[in-house]
């Protein structure tokens, strides 16, 4: 098989994997904020974690037994673009919370049959591609130039090796690693009641071992384009999909356009098969107007913090990026924020209490409380 073939098959069959994961187990790390900001629940948190822990240990075992180098990422491209990962992760953050899940849930959402999602998804990419690539470039172009710098260890990996007088990042970054996905887990699995639920369970395994296989993919096979080797993201990937809809011109889709394609794909096939697929459509126009403008938050946001919470939470994560560290934290607090926000009408906390207050605004999302149903 032709490598630029396998390339785009391998993405294809990653994404169809992933799409029928989320679907089947409603991974949503909104939820998983939602959760613990309103019943201080932890049990979707820790699926997160499991899988930034098995997508850290394959990582760093892949980079230790094969030839893939995780400093030939984005992620550990030597600059460190800061001011993009708080302000863009922040953004995409309290987006997430309007649009009712990230980009990724929301492809899952769209293969499933939701119009809200299709918008979502439609506007995250016009948005995104604005940002790095359209009307506003230059001004992209310009945060850039305030707030990044040349970093010498862009990841801990990196730090680990220099300071130990190593000359590269394995085996003693990756052996850091490894520790660091061992102490993740022991957090995880220190919660008897989250042994107990195998769909959490299932998403964190299943979806952190999608990560190690797409940079297996990537470093193994050529073809990759500009970004060189690359795993799971999904808000350029969005972009570049719709851009290649319009102006393919004949040209073999790369592994970001076939990710996007095969989550929309697993999705479907998943939520048919358990009768779940079923058109969705706005319950009234504050409904529209909240979801658009959470898709151009998290388009713009994710653009800037070069990611979203799968492609720096899961796949930034994995290389130890110290970008991609700033970027997830920025993230968690805009989507908590907007979670707040949602709870009770108020961009800001009112002094020191951030709860509810009588006349405010109920919460819409009506997120599933932890004894019940997961959603």
């Amino acid at each position: 098989m032709d490598p630029h073939v396998a390339l785009a098959v391998a993405g294809l069959l990653i994404g169809a994997l992933f799409g029928a994961t989320v679907q089947r187990t409603h991974y949503c790390l909104m939820g998983a904020l939602a959760d613990l900001a309103l019943f201080g629940s932890r049990r979707r948190l820790r699926s997160w974690l499991l899988a930034v822990a098995v997508a850290l240990a394959g990582t760093q075992l892949l980079a230790l037994l094969s030839p893939f180098e995780p400093a030939r990422s984005f992620y550990l491209r030597g600059e460190l673009f800061w001011l993009g990962a708080v302000v863009g992760g922040t953004m995409f953050g309290f987006g997430m919370v309007l649009a009712g899940g990230c980009v990724s849930r929301n492809l899952v959402r769209a293969g499933a049959g939701s119009l809200k999602a299709w918008l979502v998804v439609l506007l995250v990419a016009i948005s995104a591609y604005a940002t790095v690539g359209g009307i506003l470039a230059p001004l992209y172009r310009l945060l850039v130039g305030l707030g990044s710098f040349d970093a010498a260890y862009p990841g801990l990996g990196q730090l680990a090796a220099g300071l130990a007088g190593g000359t590269g990042e394995a085996p003693t970054g990756s052996l850091l690693g490894l520790l660091l996905a061992a102490g993740l887990l022991a957090w995880v699995f220190a919660d008897p009641g989250f042994r107990r639920h195998s769909p959490e369970l299932s998403a964190g395994v299943l979806l952190g071992a999608l990560v190690v296989a797409g940079w297996w993919a990537t470093a193994l096979l050529p073809g990759t384009g500009a970004w060189g080797t690359t795993s799971l993201t999904y808000v350029l990937p969005t972009a570049r999909s719709l851009l290649y809809l319009i102006a393919g011109g004949g040209a073999l889709p790369g592994f970001a356009v076939m990710l996007v394609v095969g989550t929309l794909l697993g999705a479907f096939l998943a939520a048919r098969r358990e009768g779940q697929f079923r058109i969705e459509g706005f319950a009234d126009m504050a409904d529209l107007r909240r979801h658009g403008l959470g898709a151009v938050l998290m388009g713009t946001g994710g653009a800037l913090a070069g990611g979203c919470t799968v492609g720096q939470g899961l796949s930034g994560l994995s290389t130890m990026s110290f970008e991609s560290a700033l970027a997830v934290a920025a993230i968690l607090f805009g989507g908590l924020r907007g979670v707040r926000y949602l709870e009770t009408g108020r961009l800001l906390p009112a002094g020191i209490g951030i709860g509810r207050r009588r006349g405010d605004r109920p919460f819409p999302m009506r997120p599933s409380p932890p004894t019940g149903p997961v959603s």
